[in-house]
């Protein structure tokens, strides 16, 4: 394939020139109750030119080999018109040259497990939550999405790396009366199928807590001092701050960008967070991006300071600051944006039986359950929580959202837990789908968090 590849590129004159091909396989099962709704798999591949030609920049994504040169040619001629119409040249950052074959480490290659034991396994996890009467509804599913990528740049660089996902997930609705409840159930991974399997105690644990929210009470709205378990830690490190850590969405907003500037003290001394997607069998793994960069481990907050960003090969050079290897594109259907790996909160050294006690009365908010940003501004929904007497967890809560400004939540951030979990299923919808965006942590103890409720 990298002969292939490279003989596409003599075709151009352009400065620079990059092409990614990419074989995509997928297995879809998905269960409605008791019903099989989908079984499935599917293989397509297809083709993504870059192209950097007098300052302009274009991108062409195709599907068949034999359209490669008049892809091309359509690639330079809109790079040309492109450097017509921009103040600003286009340029991008050096990076080394890379000559590497990758594919990871595997507990059992999905490839290699018949569609007749993905669907009996899912099946039994499906059937596990229908034992109980007030189960409503169920939508349990598997999925593997395998990723063989091959990249060649006219400045050398000629990598194959190869990306496997596999994940187990189900949305359970409990009922009683006019009263619906709803949990999520995940499992998952990047290093294998072992990943999903022996996962019965994790939804008989989530069945039992959906039943429990029947019971539960609407929470009372109003200002707390809250406690979010890894979870919802994460999404609030990814949703509320991680996206302003690539650099392509503030490089276009100037009170942004004034707000993001490295060095800038931006949350509470003990708050460290980090984008780490070299961290072996994690979710958020790889090794190289999509325009032929080595990832690397990046300190985005180090002790309230900002002190690092996510970039592309452009917005590096725009910034002036290091390259991070951030570029990742959801399948060949797309040109890279700037995405995040594996985004966490880093741990404390504080016990979560001692954060209970630090807290002393307030709340603990467990998962989230979506949720939007409007600028500095969020709003998350969690799953379910409880009320925290004395340091002891009492009853439990449902219909919970958290909010409040970014800068202002970063900073009431006061103590932080030392356990650390990165979710097993991902999903950032930035353009682009990520089913490999990951992200978790410790838990947290945020002071004076606005929570809606009754």
């Amino acid at each position: 394939m990298f002969e292939k590849l490279k003989k596409i590129l003599n075709y151009s004159k352009a400065d620079y020139m990059d092409i990614r091909y990419e074989k995509k396989t997928s297995t879809n099962i998905v269960f409605n109750r008791k019903e099989l709704k989908t079984i499935g798999a599917n293989s397509t591949d297809g083709f993504v030119i870059r192209v950097l030609k007098n300052g302009g920049f274009a991108t062409i994504a195709f599907t068949k080999e034999k359209d490669a040169a008049k892809a091309l040619k359509i690639a330079e001629e809109n790079a040309e018109l492109i450097s017509r119409n921009i103040k600003k040249p286009i340029k991008f950052a050096e990076t080394e040259v890379i000559k590497d074959n990758f594919s990871p480490i595997l507990i059992e290659d999905p490839q290699k497990i018949s569609m007749e034991e993905k669907l009996e396994l899912i099946r039994k996890y499906n059937d596990i939550p229908l034992k109980y009467e007030k189960i409503a509804t169920t939508s349990t599913s598997y999925f593997d999405v395998i990723r063989e990528k091959y990249f060649v740049s006219s400045e050398g660089s000629e990598i194959n790396e190869n990306l496997i996902t596999v994940g187990a997930r189900a949305m359970l609705t409990a009922k009683e009366g006019s009263l619906l409840q709803n949990i999520r159930v995940s499992s998952g991974g990047s290093d294998g199928f072992y990943s999903v399997r022996n996962q019965e105690e994790n939804f008989e644990n989530r069945t039992k807590i959906v039943l429990d929210l029947l019971n539960a009470k609407p929470v009372q709205g109003g200002t707390y001092n809250c406690i979010l378990n890894p979870s919802l830690a994460g999404v609030f490190a990814h949703e509320a701050f991680g996206h302003f850590s690539e650099a392509d969405i503030i490089e276009t907003l100037p009170a942004m960008r004034a707000k993001m500037q490295i060095g800038q003290k931006i949350g509470s001394d003990i708050l460290n967070i980090i984008d780490d997607a070299t961290m072996p069998n994690q979710l958020g793994f790889y090794k190289y991006d999509d325009e032929g960069v080595r990832v690397r481990k990046v300190q985005l907050i180090k002790n309230g300071i900002l002190s690092g960003r996510l970039h592309s090969r452009r917005t590096a050079s725009e910034f002036n600051e290091p390259l991070s290897g951030h570029m990742i594109a959801e399948d060949y259907h797309f040109a890279p944006i700037v995405r995040m790996g594996n985004i966490y909160i880093e741990p404390g050294k504080t016990s979560l039986e001692e954060m209970f006690e630090k807290l002393g009365d307030g709340l603990y908010i467990i998962d989230a359950k979506g949720g939007q940003t409007a600028g500095e501004n969020f709003t998350f929904g969690s799953q379910y929580g409880y009320i925290i007497k004395d340091g002891k967890k009492t009853g439990m809560i449902r219909d919970l959202n958290i909010s409040g400004n970014l800068y202002q939540t970063l900073k009431d951030i006061s103590v932080v837990g030392n356990d650390f979990v990165l979710g097993k299923i991902g999903g950032c919808g930035k353009g682009q789908l990520n089913i490999r965006s990951c992200h978790g942590g410790p838990h947290i103890l945020i002071n004076n968090l606005i929570v809606g409720g009754i």
